[in-house]
């Protein structure tokens, strides 16, 4: 949750008339919110006592026969390049880089502070209208936004997420608040395309109908179409992955595809196994691209979506290009195309992507505009979607200490108001953060023992606590790159609440 400031007047300031659209919409969605963040703590609390998520009885929405209406504006998603709203600068670049879609983002990659929705917002609005534009100092011009055929959506907070400080001792769902927000102040008429959003973190087909409402709610207050607003759908808990095909039945009006959120998925499958002692992730980057945890997803998720006419989207390839760095550059460049080759084998129809350098190899990967019309063969229609990672990647106690590093890293830069940062090459984000928080959990759970030179090491929490004495030292000793004199000043802050995130178990989508 984060606050507004004390003293902010809704009725001054924010947009005028806004705090009267939102109030009776706050009436309706947000208890609801409220109920469906409840039940998730109850499907972790019994994955965590031996009844881990499964498959949902047959329905009509797996025996029937159902399509999506595909629109021809998002036909061709071989690439979705994402990047945090509040970057104004970065914004434009990625609606300017000519891929074929474009994702901006309010979410894991935005600091979730007032201060940086409020941009965020600022910015989405004024893309929206194309009045967005940033000053290039090195070629000493403004650079616009330009008019293309890019497919433009945003990703709201998600429904575990709370708004606080604008109705006055209430909290409000961040979900709800985020898109009334932007919703209010934008002309659909306008738009080059439908409104369109990426829904983020839900955990439930369930949770489908309270998108679903919303969007119908919204749309009937302008006067539009019940199914006007479109959106494609994150898959990126472990629950959902076992409910896919009962979320698009739930939101067939409106979603036109799903995405494969592979880092978060990989924090919540660790997250729901957590107290399997046969479930341990190893270092996070000794895993290879096609493990059987992601392949065994990544080869249903295509199926079900091409069973009913939707897009099939896979995840992010966290290592980034680099235009200093040839070596660095050329290693990223490799990583990006196997991957998103390794995608479009499974048959997706594109990826996602950070850089404007990534754009033309990730789209030269997918041969079509997309595979829909193809279907996997798969040898079981209801794959194990957790088998356990055994003889995959390594565990060291350089992975764990690599773990502290970046946590520590991530932290301070949340705290200096970034939601993303580029840490050794990769670009990481809350998902990163929540991965290494629940990696570092579970060894020390389950009291997991690895080789330091000649001796067996065991991982406790006052092992945790002396490497990340070591690593705040190292980094203040060392600087990286991305902390300056006043970044510094927050490390030790950033180092006390990693650890205590860790300790306290807080490994939700914080």
């Amino acid at each position: 949750m984060n606050y507004a400031p004390a003293d902010l007047n809704p009725h001054k300031d924010l947009p005028e008339g806004f705090f009267d659209f939102l109030l009776p919409l706050h009436k309706k969605f947000t208890p609801w919110q409220q109920k469906l963040a409840a039940k998730r703590a109850d499907v972790l609390k019994r994955s965590h006592e031996g009844h881990p998520p499964d498959y949902l009885p047959s329905s009509d929405a797996t025996t029937s026969d159902w399509r999506i209406d595909l629109p021809d504006w998002c036909a061709d998603q071989r690439n979705q390049m994402t990047g945090p709203a509040d970057d104004a600068d970065l914004t434009v670049k990625l609606l300017n880089s000519g891929s074929p879609g474009v994702m901006l983002d309010m979410e894991d990659s935005t600091a979730n502070t007032w201060e940086h929705i409020m941009l965020a917002v600022k910015n989405v609005v004024a893309a929206y209208k194309y009045e967005l534009s940033y000053e290039d100092k090195k070629r000493g011009k403004t650079v616009t936004l330009q008019r293309s055929k890019t497919a433009t959506w945003v990703r709201p907070r998600g429904l575990h997420i709370s708004q606080g400080g604008v109705i006055k001792n209430e909290i409000v769902s961040a979900s709800l608040f985020d898109m009334a927000l932007i919703w209010y102040q934008i002309d659909p008429t306008k738009l080059p395309h439908n409104f369109s959003i990426y829904i983020p973190k839900s955990e439930s087909a369930e949770e489908a109908l309270w998108w679903r409402d919303l969007f119908r709610t919204l749309a009937q207050q302008k006067g539009l179409p019940a199914n006007y607003i479109k959106c494609m759908a994150l898959v990126e808990s472990h629950p959902l992955a076992y409910q896919m095909e009962e979320f698009l039945f739930n939101l067939r009006e409106h979603c036109l595809g799903l995405n494969l959120g592979r880092w978060d998925y990989m924090a919540s499958l660790i997250d729901f196994m957590s107290e399997d002692p046969d479930w341990i992730l190893p270092d996070r980057n000794t895993i290879p691209h096609d493990v059987p945890f992601f392949q065994n997803f990544r080869t249903l998720m295509p199926e079900i979506c091409h069973k009913h006419g939707a897009l099939a989207i896979g995840g992010m390839t966290a290592l980034y290009p680099s235009r200093s760095d040839a070596e660095l550059n050329e290693r990223a460049l490799k990583a990006l195309k196997q991957d998103k080759k390794n995608e479009a084998d499974c048959l997706m129809d594109g990826a996602w992507t950070g850089h404007p350098d990534q754009n033309e190899i990730a789209v030269s990967q997918f041969p079509y505009p997309n595979q829909i019309s193809k279907r996997p063969k798969l040898p079981n229609s209801h794959p194990n979607l957790r088998p356990a990672p055994k003889g995959v990647g390594e565990i060291t106690l350089a992975g764990t200490r690599s773990a502290v590093r970046t946590v520590i890293r991530y932290r301070n830069g949340v705290l200096n108001g970034k939601g993303a940062i580029l840490l050794d090459g990769y670009m990481e984000d809350l998902a990163t953060d929540r991965i290494y928080r629940l990696m570092i959990a579970q060894r020390v759970r389950h009291k997991i023992k690895v080789a330091d030179h000649d001796t067996a090491v065991e991982h406790t929490s006052q092992l945790v606590t002396r490497i990340f004495d070591e690593e705040l030292a190292n980094i203040q000793r060392n600087p990286p790159a991305e902390i300056d004199s006043k970044a510094a000043e927050t490390l030790p802050e950033a180092r006390r609440i990693a650890e205590e995130m860790i300790v306290q178990g807080q490994h939700s989508p914080n």
